[in-house]
């Protein structure tokens, strides 16, 4: 041992100091079991202390008080020396022993719980006074060194990493594994005060992601690609925070963008929806007076396609539902809905194949001011997520020919046209769906294929068109077709052309002033 700054320092030590102390205890035990002396601030050393183990103070290390009520105790170089001191280079630890500093061999550290207070509404004073300075500091400083410091940021690494010091020293791979870890935890930590700070609906000049990985999927895409699942910190999309799988085999990449896509249509609605999606466009949606019946609705707009798919409910599903799933030999990939009645629950079970997915409140409802991005080669688009949409009332309804009845089935088909892959055309009849044109290279193939799917269901019908109509084409199909309603964003240079074509149908035409792409 060495004598140094007043007392005697062991060849190893430990800085643990935590926010949230759950196994700092037996992590402090078992160090101190093996000959570590551990170094600690304020509430984890009394903490540790109240568990008899032996605990050296910060202060007792810096020679220094706690300052600024505890906004200053652990930026010191008594400290961070300890810590950043290479051990292979001579000058590095002179200058430690010519100070009377101790290396420092291990550092345990979480932050202040900066997401948990402003997630619960703090005001701005707390918010700051939850923004951690020291604990990212010797996070990163003994990241920095990671091949002489073991650096310990989740309390779910403490038990392999005493059993590999039990043994010996955590190899090079542990040892760079945990300091990646450290550095992605900072990160994301000053990811969420910089959005926190951020002006609303403000794009940053820089910034990080600060989403947290929930688990690993078994592939992506395809079996050749790795994948996981990562979960925002507002919950933006359905609500990770509040996702529970009930039953079934693990979700897979596709599963969940499908879940997503799904969820999307049926938080548009107050009324009881159900919608079904194949490869994130949906199939089949519709409105019914119990989930059953809006169930029964959705799987008649499309029996073929809805077969393997993914269906959300936005109310409970009862026996009902199960019952027509049964009656109807329907095989699904996964079904999510907010809850569940035991007998459903029950009936579900048996259908082992079947991903049965439960949401809490915060995922059915639209988030303005969320975001949405897109990965590129080399690059990141963000945006603001498309959660404004326009109402029939600020609708401008072209030519004498007014929908009236019609305009309930024009108002469905623009909120499911809204989810559906551009060029997306989407007709509806008694608000559902009953035909559908999507990802299309122009718009006239999409409206083919929407009022081809439809047949004679076309005829009353409604359409919606995600985009401007460039040509009058579109509307000359409909007419042949019997569709009684036209809604679309408008602003095309044919827009006249169009209008004309519709009059002489006696076809209405609506133009809502608002596009609505998904690429």
């Amino acid at each position: 041992m060495e004598e140094g700054c007043g007392y005697w320092m062991p060849d190893k030590r430990a800085l643990i100091s935590c926010w949230n102390k759950e196994g700092s205890d037996s992590l402090a035990r078992s160090l101190v079991e093996m000959g570590w002396e551990i170094v600690s601030t304020g509430g984890t050393a009394e903490y540790l202390r109240d568990a008899d183990i032996p605990v050296t103070p910060v202060e007792e290390v810096t020679g220094f008080p706690s300052l600024l009520g505890g906004r200053v105790k652990t930026l010191h170089p008594a400290l961070n020396a300890g810590i950043l001191a290479r051990r292979d280079r001579h000058t590095d630890m002179d200058e430690l022993e010519a100070e009377a500093y101790g290396t420092i061999d291990l550092v345990a550290v979480n932050l202040y719980p900066f997401e948990e207070v402003t997630r619960d509404g703090a005001d701005m004073d707390r918010a700051l006074e939850n923004i951690d300075i020291g604990g990212v500091t010797l996070l990163r400083a003994a990241a920095k060194n990671w091949p002489s410091v073991i650096v310990l940021c989740d309390p779910g690494d403490y038990e392999s990493t005493v059993a590999q010091l039990q043994t010996g020293d955590p190899p090079e791979g542990t040892r760079r594994r945990l300091a990646a870890r450290a550095f992605g935890h900072t990160a994301r930590y000053d990811a969420l005060i910089a959005d926190h700070l951020a002006a609303p609906g403000e794009l940053p000049v820089e910034s990080a992601i600060a989403v947290k990985r929930r688990s690993i999927l078994r592939y992506g895409e395809n079996p050749h690609q790795r994948a996981a699942l990562y979960s925002w910190p507002d919950g933006s999309g359905f609500d990770l925070g509040e996702y529970e799988q009930l039953g079934g085999p693990d979700l897979s990449f596709n599963n969940f963008l499908d879940v997503d896509a799904a969820v999307g249509v049926v938080a548009e609605f107050p009324e009881t929806a159900v919608c079904a999606v194949k490869h994130t466009n949906p199939c089949g949606a519709a409105l019914g007076g119990t989930p059953a019946e809006a169930f029964a609705r959705t799987y008649e707009g499309d029996p073929v396609s809805i077969y393997g798919g993914v269906v959300a409910l936005n109310r409970p599903v009862d026996e009902a539902v199960v019952d027509f799933i049964r009656g109807a030999k329907l095989f699904l990939e996964v079904i999510v809905a907010p809850d569940y009645t035991s007998e459903a629950l029950e009936k579900l079970a048996r259908r082992k194949k079947l991903r049965v997915l439960r949401l809490g409140a915060g995922a059915w409802s639209l988030r303005p001011g969320s975001r949405t991005g897109r990965f590129l080669r080399g690059g990141l688009l963000l945006s603001d997520s498309d959660c404004e949409t326009t109402l029939p009332e600020d609708w401008d309804v072209v030519g004498s020919h007014h929908p009236e009845e019609a305009m309930c089935d024009a108002h469905f088909a623009w909120m499911v046209c809204k989810h559906t892959k551009s060029n997306a055309i989407v007709l509806a009849k008694d608000r559902a769906l009953v035909g559908v044109g999507a990802g299309q290279m122009n718009r006239i193939a999409s409206a083919r294929l929407a009022v081809e799917a439809a047949g004679e269901r076309a005829r009353g019908a409604a359409m919606a068109s995600d985009g401007f109509l460039p040509f009058p084409d579109v509307v000359e199909l409909a007419a042949e077709r019997g569709i009684a309603v036209l809604v679309q964003p408008g602003g095309s240079i044919r827009d006249d052309a169009s209008a004309a074509v519709a009059e002489e149908a006696g076809m209405s035409l609506i133009f809502t002033g608002r596009r609505h792409f998904k690429h």
